[in-house]
């Protein structure tokens, strides 16, 4: 028997990296798992892998910084499975440069998928995990959201952001039995980061106590502790898988 046999997971941004890596391990777990992501394709790719071990799952395509396409995410899901169990926000995107030559849109579209579209799904999810009288919340936040980094404020703002939320939901919804964390990666081995030049690459190995970076694995088992009934009394709470980059 797995740790959340009979439960249903929505994954948001579930298509690669590290969406996909959670997604599967939730699925090898016994959840039923629904994808969503903006590249539907690649959603569907990682259906049929979950489909391959025996599991039931679903690929949702749209934005979650698109308000009637979050709230869809969550219908099609409870339809699909009859329920929800746990809401995994993991969407996110970057657009880097120095504050004063970002553009303002850039600004703006990095805080409408990483902070108002994890504001967006959960405010949908809610009702339903309500129903269901408890759930989990599992906001995927990162260690630029509590240490900055250059050429990244807007996403160091949103995952910074996406802390001050999960605290906020943790302690709003405590008493309905729904446990809202997150987990903050470090710098992690996905296609995101294999674009960074290695000298750059270098310097940053040299800031992990660990001196790997890692995988998306490491956070899929994080995200799958937060999802299960071992972690029932810890709510707000910031998990950090970072290889002892921020202590």
């Amino acid at each position: 028997m797995g740790k959340l046999d009979g439960k249903v997971a929505l994954v948001t941004g579930g298509a690669q990296g590290i969406g996909r890596a959670i997604a599967l391990a939730l699925a090898r777990e016994g959840a039923g798992v629904a994808l969503s992501d903006i590249n539907l394709e690649k959603a569907r790719e990682t259906c049929r892998e979950i489909e391959s071990l025996g599991k039931k799952a679903v690929a949702i395509g749209g934005s979650v910084a698109d308000a009637k396409a979050a709230e869809a995410m969550v219908e099609k899901t409870v339809e699909a499975f009859g329920g929800l169990d746990i809401l995994v926000n993991n969407a996110g995107i970057t657009r880097d440069g120095v504050v004063l030559r970002m553009k303002e849109e850039d600004w703006d579209l990095v805080l409408a998928v990483n902070l108002k579209g994890a504001f967006q799904c959960t405010k949908a999810a809610l009702r339903h995990l309500i129903k269901r009288k408890g759930g989990k919340i599992i906001n995927i936040a990162s260690v630029t959201g509590q240490m900055g980094n250059a050429g990244q404020s807007n996403y160091a703002a949103s995952k910074a952001g996406l802390i001050g939320f999960t605290k906020s939901v943790a302690r709003e919804y405590a008493s309905r039995n729904i446990q809202a964390n997150a987990v903050a990666p470090g710098f992690i081995d996905t296609a995101m980061s294999q674009a960074i030049p290695p000298k750059e690459r270098e310097m940053l190995l040299k800031l992990i106590p660990m001196e790997r970076l890692g995988t998306p694995e490491d956070i899929a088992e994080a995200v799958l502790f937060l999802a299960s009934p071992a972690s029932d009394y810890i709510t707000g709470q910031v998990l950090n898988v970072n290889g002892g980059m921020f202590m």
